[in-house]
């Protein structure tokens, strides 16, 4: 046997005394390692002198402890040799523990069970114990001399099946106890992990083993928060060999299930910040009373630092981002400058940093195999070390380090800082604190113009009920975040409106602590509130409606006008994939990504950032992409489909067919298919019924759009799916000039392309049909008068902006006029461009004057731009005095009676 040792480990001999030692004091490894060390460590090696017979327990122990210095001295070797990246070492570790774990359950259980019997569940199926691997265990990232924090489930009460019959729970327990000697009790061949059970329900006063009901129990009544922290990187190690395949399904579905909802929270859980800042605090406070600076773990900008900042995220949006519920460190931070949550500068620092963090902990413990973070603070420990990290001396590594971990101190304070800190100026106002001629004075500097009215509204919130009987954690949030919304208000144009708004609005709040933590913690949330309630009641109308959209205040894209609906698209149905099957958390999808979207671009309207014409491209975009999207959700839920995509389409109408939707515009569609099977018919009216359900159902995260079906062939009692072939011979025979008209502005919008193209070209056919000019003008004249006799405001100083003669519909009536009486000799005005555009494709044709055409054209302009401020002002009737726009109503009329004479 050649045990001459190979010169390229010297180095990392050198720095280890440990490696040293093993190899001195057993010379069989070296040859070993010899001829393995080249390669990562793997599973197949690690199982070899695991699979044979042992004789007693001492053998078992024994066989593990020399595993664990034969895989201590390949992974240290590998490592300190330059061999090995951070993921590789972390990961042999894992599956280090993961090995030794498994068999001792495995060796053990057997034991047991020659003696007790099976652990029977109720229906008398065997159990297994379920092995919970806590933090950088649960992470696959532990470290190289590394605790193993572990969680003892079992899935439910019952007895062993032998004839020295015990309680399951008895069972496991003695499982466990023999599971943590086998690795953790010290031998004279020392130990191979030290066992850590704190982490367990009630810590080291509660039981050793837990089952599935009682974990439930304890996280409803007693988990506390740090324990969510710490769950989030749970993993399920084991369900020993012999276990049946769908069991362990079934008992990891159940454990998911009940932890699931105690770490990540159905909503955003901004909360979780103030409770991980007070965690740290307290670290921070052992870490100075123990004089721990030098710790690379817990010290300032240390590896905690880096997994609070990962996690926080994760605590916050894991509820509602399934795809955040990940354990590794440095995969959840790429994922959050995914989800644009990190900058990616910001993920870059983070992770060198724990990566250099990380190398630099291995090599302090290599030395002698001690759990140690502490730096060494002799001069040859030091050397020796920043030898192994690579530098020339102690003083280059330094610097380097402390470059790292001031700039994870940056980041950290920036996620962290706690923006209450020290009191603020306007806490005496907003507490009442202050007389009654300080207060108004106090107002009157901030520019408002009601103080009084101002002082009396704040006393009416902190005097009410509803305020006085929040819990006090919210109420010290709202005391918090109220001095800042005075400060808020005061910076807008309208203060005393904006202050009322914003007290309404945190009112209806008040219990959602996760919500008035946000406004807490991010003040310039609370300050683009103001803006935004200061500048349209609507917007405060449906911010109070949909408070969940602050969220999107945080986000720095904000403002940013340019949609990448191709990503939209792709972010919704990766959301919607990770749901699959959950029909009401579909709907919730469909609904949150819609006030979303609406919601940023109310902001950017409100900002100035949004013509109307681009803003109503945006959300017929947003409405065309969810109808398509909702389409295949609700095809999937009838049961008896006769293909297995729909031969469906979706038809648009009105202001969603010529692209002109508002923020709350109804949704006119018909549903057109082209299908020979026996079932489509009844089918294709079953997924109209369930499509139309899916967009106008109310559920807790709202309604998604308000649908008009009246426009389909033969109205309310028509079918509600017609085919292509039915509704071409409608048009043909027996629709109305109306009906004709409101075809000018139909467009395909979702569903089956084949379909849609069917359609379009019979939309085509109808408007090129030739059309006695005199009778088209006359119907088309008679709808106009009885829409006005039905709507028009009949007033001399006021005008209804869409019914008015001069108004919207005269407009819209003149392009379709022009369409239906001249497509057949111009195919060009069958474009589905827009009444401006149409109106100067008319004028190029020659059908109506140029100029008249550009004066209607932006009198339609204008009169959209009003009808939408309106919208934003939340005022039920679109009028407002003729005067300002005399010249528009003129301008209107005046083509009017150029084309129809009267």
């Amino acid at each position: 046997m050649d045990n001459t040792l190979d010169p390229r480990w010297q180095a990392a001999l050198a720095h280890s005394r440990y490696l040293a030692n093993q190899l001195q004091a057993n010379p069989g490894l070296i040859p070993e390692l010899a001829a393995t060390w080249l390669a990562p460590l793997s599973e197949d090696l690690l199982l070899a002198p695991l699979k044979q017979d042992f004789t007693d327990d001492d053998a078992v122990k024994a066989a593990l402890r020399r595993l664990r210095h034969r895989a201590m001295c390949h992974i240290a070797l590998r490592d300190l040799c330059g061999l090995a990246p951070l993921g590789e070492i972390v990961e042999s570790m894992t599956m280090l523990a993961d090995v030794t774990t498994n068999f001792a359950l495995d060796h053990y259980h057997r034991q047991l069970v020659a003696t007790y019997g099976e652990p029977l569940d109720k229906a008398g199926q065997p159990q297994r114990l379920l092995i919970i691997g806590m933090g950088k265990l649960g992470g696959r990232e532990l470290n190289v001399s590394s605790d193993v924090d572990y969680i003892f489930i079992y899935p439910e009460e019952g007895d062993t099946a032998g004839p020295k019959s015990i309680e399951n729970y008895d069972f496991f327990t003695r499982l466990g106890k023999r599971v943590i000697a086998a690795l953790g009790e010290l031998t004279a061949n020392g130990q191979v992990f030290r066992v850590d059970m704190r982490l367990r329900p009630n810590g080291d006063s509660g039981p050793l083993v837990c089952s599935l009901d009682a974990l439930e129990n304890y996280f409803i009544t007693q988990g506390r928060e740090w324990e969510r922290y710490a769950w989030i990187k749970s993993r399920v190690m084991n369900a020993g060999p012999n276990a049946d395949g769908a069991a362990l399904g079934e008992w990891m579905a159940a454990l998911r299930r009940i932890s699931r909802p105690f770490v990540f929270r159905k909503y955003l859980d901004f909360g979780a910040i103030n409770a991980m800042r007070d965690l740290h605090a307290q670290i921070r406070r052992e870490v100075a009373r123990k004089d721990m600076a030098d710790h690379v773990k817990l010290g300032p900008g240390g590896i905690r630092e880096i997994e609070f900042m990962a996690q926080v995220f994760q605590l916050i949006r894991g509820g509602r981002d399934p795809g955040l519920q990940i354990r590794p460190t440095l995969s959840v931070l790429k994922l959050l400058v995914d989800r644009k949550l990190l900058p990616a500068e910001t993920e870059i620092e983070l992770r060198e940093a724990y990566v250099f963090l990380r190398r630099l902990e291995h090599r302090l413990q290599y030395v002698e195999d001690k759990q140690t973070h502490m730096l060494p603070t002799d001069p040859a420990g030091q050397a020796s070390v920043a030898q192994s990290m690579n530098f020339a001396d102690w003083a280059s590594m330094l610097a380097e380090l402390n470059a790292h971990r001031n700039k994870v101190s940056k980041h950290f304070e920036a996620v962290f800082s706690d923006p209450e800190a020290g009191e603020h100026p306007l806490t005496g106002l907003w507490m009442s604190q202050l007389d009654e001629d300080t207060a108004i004075e106090a107002f009157g500097n901030l520019g408002f113009r009601r103080p009084k009215d101002a002082i009396a509204r704040l006393a009416e919130l902190r005097d009410s009920s509803r305020y006085q009987q929040l819990p006090s954690t919210n109420r010290s949030r709202i005391d918090a975040v109220g001095p800042r919304l005075i400060e808020a208000a005061g910076a807008t144009n309208d203060p005393d409106t904006t202050l009322v708004r914003g007290l309404n609005f945190l009112e209806s709040i008040a219990r959602r602590g996760s919500y008035l933590a946000l406004l807490q913690q991010y003040p310039m949330a609370l300050r683009r509130v103001a803006d935004m309630i200061c500048a349209s009641s609507w917007a405060t109308e449906y911010l109070n409606r949909y408070p969940l959209l602050l969220d999107e205040l945080l986000d720095p894209r904000l403002y940013e006008i340019a949609t990448d609906w191709a990503g939209f698209r792709e972010s919704l149905r990766r959301t919607l994939a990770d749901h699959a099957g959950d029909t009401e958390r579909e709907m919730d999808i469909l609904r949150e990504v819609h006030h979303a979207q609406v919601f940023r671009l109310l902001a950017q309207d409100l900002a100035g950032l949004q013509t109307i014409e681009h803003l109503s491209d945006h959300l017929t975009e947003l409405a065309d992409t969810l109808v398509q999207e909702t389409l295949p959700l609700c095809w999937n839920t009838i049961k008896k489909r006769h293909c297995e995509a729909p031969k469906f389409a979706v038809i648009g109408y009105g202001k969603m067919g010529g692209k002109e939707l508002g923020y709350a515009s109804d949704l006119d569609m018909v549903y057109l298919f082209e299908d020979d099977d026996q079932d489509a018919g009844e089918n294709y009216a079953r997924l109209g019924q369930r499509l139309n359900s899916w967009l106008s159902s109310q559920t807790s995260a709202g309604i998604l759009f308000e649908t008009d079906l009246r426009l389909r062939p033969n109205g309310d009692s028509g079918l509600l799916a017609v085919s292509v072939d039915a509704f071409r011979d409608y048009q043909l025979k027996n629709a109305w000039v109306w009906e004709h008209q409101a075809l000018t502005r139909a467009r395909f919008c979702a569903g089956d392309p084949a379909v849609g193209a069917r359609f379009e070209a019979i939309r085509t056919e109808i408007l090129r049909q030739p059309r006695d000019l005199g009778t088209l003008k006359a119907e088309v004249i008679a709808m106009r008068q009885k829409m006005a006799d039905a709507h028009a405001s009949h007033s001399e100083t006021e005008f209804d902006l869409k019914h008015d003669s001069g108004g919207i519909i005269d407009v819209e009536f003149i392009v379709q006029y022009l369409i239906l009486g001249h497509a057949h000799q111009h195919a060009s005005l069958t474009g589905n461009l827009g009444n401006i555009a149409l109106l100067r494709m008319a004028a190029e044709l020659g059908l109506i004057d140029a100029g008249q055409a550009d004066a209607a054209g932006n009198a339609y302009r204008e009169y959209r731009r009003l009808q939408h401020a309106k919208r934003l002002s939340a005022t039920p009737a679109a009028r407002i005095e003729c005067e300002p726009i005399e010249k528009h109503i003129a301008a209107v009329n005046l083509l009017w009676k150029a084309v129809f004479g009267a």
